[in-house]
């Protein structure tokens, strides 16, 4: 099947748009589901529900000129202390500083860019932080991007091990549904992505990172980007129903507030999407909606 351009675009839309209701509604219903021991912890807290709040790219402004726009979908709740499921939709020129440093931005500095970003960041200290987020970018070249990985709290654990192998089994089979080769590949590629220099140390226990996906088949690089966000959608609310009920320790909680400053440190030193972001004139608290409530440093 052959796609024209536009009909790509649209499709590529709509499919990140209604993976953002579907995952807002499965972790709405995770905050309506609490029980045991974790219940008694937040008990003045209501179930969250996600707020969402649209937002205009300006004709002029950042590095780069044109329009279109997004939402952004906040929930902060029991379960989740802070969620964000934002989805944009832009489109325009890149500025001289920043042309030709993307792809088929060489001779002609337009693009389009379409896409999900989600971060959670759980109020038990028990339950993995999770970042997801799939792209499709249009220049004088066309190409998808994305991935999802897992940050566990105490990753050395049984349970977060446990965890880490039900979100990577997840992925591997998305992947293989693709290509064989793609899930050693992009593995591969999140764990040199998502690690801290400074540190020494990665962010979590991985997952997948894959981008410049254009193999030719622009439906069959869609079907596997569509295959990623299902696969997330599928494992990571189970994972979180799962853990979210145990009761935890102020000892518990603080070593999450340093493990979260890792977070912190992440995006704002090395995380491409956040420098996209912001180098193109995006909505700024949608851009940071990735960092957490509450973080410490030792």
């Amino acid at each position: 099947m052959t796609t024209a351009p536009d009909t790509r675009k649209e499709a590529a839309r709509a499919w990140f748009e209604g993976l953002r209701d579907r995952i807002c509604a499965a972790f709405e219903r995770l905050e309506d589901e609490l029980s045991g021991p974790a219940l008694e912890l937040v008990p003045d807290i209501a179930p969250g529900r996600f707020e969402r709040t649209s937002w205009t790219r300006a004709e002029e402004g950042g590095a780069g000129t044109g329009g279109g726009g997004g939402v952004t979908a906040v929930m902060r709740g029991r379960v989740f202390e802070k969620v964000g499921v934002n989805v944009s939709t832009v489109e325009g020129r890149f500025g001289e500083a920043f042309a030709g440093q993307i792809p088929g931005t060489e001779d002609d500095p337009r693009f389009w860019a379409s896409g999900i970003s989600l971060v959670a960041h759980l109020r038990s200290p028990l339950v993995p932080a999770v970042h997801m987020n799939t792209r499709h970018i249009v220049t004088a070249k066309s190409w998808f991007g994305g991935g999802a990985d897992i940050t566990p709290m105490f990753p050395d654990s049984a349970a977060a091990k446990a965890d880490a192998a039900a979100f990577h089994a997840a992925l591997k089979a998305a992947c293989d549904g693709a290509d064989a080769a793609y899930y050693e590949k992009y593995k591969a590629w999140c764990d040199e992505y998502f690690y801290l220099p400074h540190r020494n140390e990665p962010r979590g226990l991985g997952g997948i990172f894959y981008d410049y996906l254009e193999s030719g088949d622009w439906d069959a690089d869609f079907a596997f980007t569509r295959a990623v966000g299902q696969a997330f959608l599928d494992c990571y609310p189970a994972l979180v129903a799962g853990r979210m009920t145990a009761a935890w320790t102020p000892d518990q909680r603080r070593h999450q507030l340093i493990r979260r400053g890792r977070y912190v440190e992440f995006n704002l030193l090395y995380d491409r999407g956040t420098q996209f972001g912001l180098k193109t004139g995006g909505n700024t608290e949608a851009i940071l909606m990735s960092l957490p409530p509450e973080a410490s440093w030792p």
